[in-house]
């Protein structure tokens, strides 16, 4: 079972010719410009590995303050987005290529976890639609969604910053993405446990030690100890990361 946690990951290495495009409906396109621009994910847009395009909501909104929002039917508090801009920018989408997934990053939807990053890593074409305000006209999440994905049991102003998250844990994944494509294998989760204790240079720090083990240049007892101390971090730390394998 634990193996099988790294099926798509593995899956990915065959996709010589993968091109992933995410295309992110925000109206606040100011705030995925540096999470989407550094690091690992800009590399792999330099690379041609992804592409990512951020579009505007208020392309589609009305009048000259190009509104998007309005306040919500039954008196409640906050600002909804209207429906009509939100269909008129995924069907502008959905008019020139296929989607694997419209996604809508939301409080209400399964929680992110690696299996979900894995799989979304192998497809093609994603839309990632941000919240803000209150959230969105639900037929539209009825109609056009085909996905909710939530990253954790908060709210946040918007669905930017749960974008960016998504995205990054996706396009980390990609074959040439990482510098060395294993490393994405021994992250935490993706055996379902912790990652083992890491440790750098130099052997002796301050009088802290790293673990003779890891100095030995045995592979065999090195992953030995890697396994357990994994399996003993995710019991002590996460232990309901056993009980959902069980």
């Amino acid at each position: 079972m634990v193996k099988l946690k790294r099926i798509a990951y593995f899956c990915n290495q065959f996709l010589t010719n993968h091109l992933m495009r995410i295309d992110i409906i925000t109206v606040v396109p100011e705030l995925l410009e540096s999470p989407l621009s550094h690091s690992i994910v800009g590399r792999a847009i330099k690379k041609g590995l992804v592409e990512i395009h951020v579009h505007n909501l208020r392309k589609y909104g009305k009048g000259p303050r190009l509104q998007v929002d309005d306040y919500s039917y039954g008196g409640d508090a906050g600002m909804v987005l209207m429906p009509e801009p939100l269909f008129n920018m995924i069907m502008e989408l959905k008019n020139e290529r296929e989607y694997d997934e419209v996604i809508y990053l939301s409080p209400d939807g399964e929680i992110l976890n690696q299996n979900i990053s894995n799989e979304l890593s192998l497809k093609e074409n994603i839309i990632l639609l941000c919240g803000h305000y209150k959230g969105i006209d639900h037929r539209i999440r009825e109609h056009l969604v085909t996905r909710e994905i939530s990253v954790g049991d908060y709210v946040l102003s918007g669905g930017e910053l749960p974008a960016a998250v998504l995205a990054d844990s996706i396009i980390r994944l990609i074959p040439g993405a990482l510098t060395d494509e294993t490393s994405a294998l021994s992250d935490c989760f993706q055996d379902g446990l912790l990652s083992a204790p890491i440790y750098t240079r130099p052997a002796e720090f301050n009088g802290w030690k790293v673990p003779d083990v890891l100095l030995s240049g045995n592979p065999r007892l090195i992953r030995q100890w890697q396994d357990e101390q994994a399996l003993e971090r995710t019991r002590k730390l996460r232990p309901n990361l056993l009980d959902d394998s069980e």
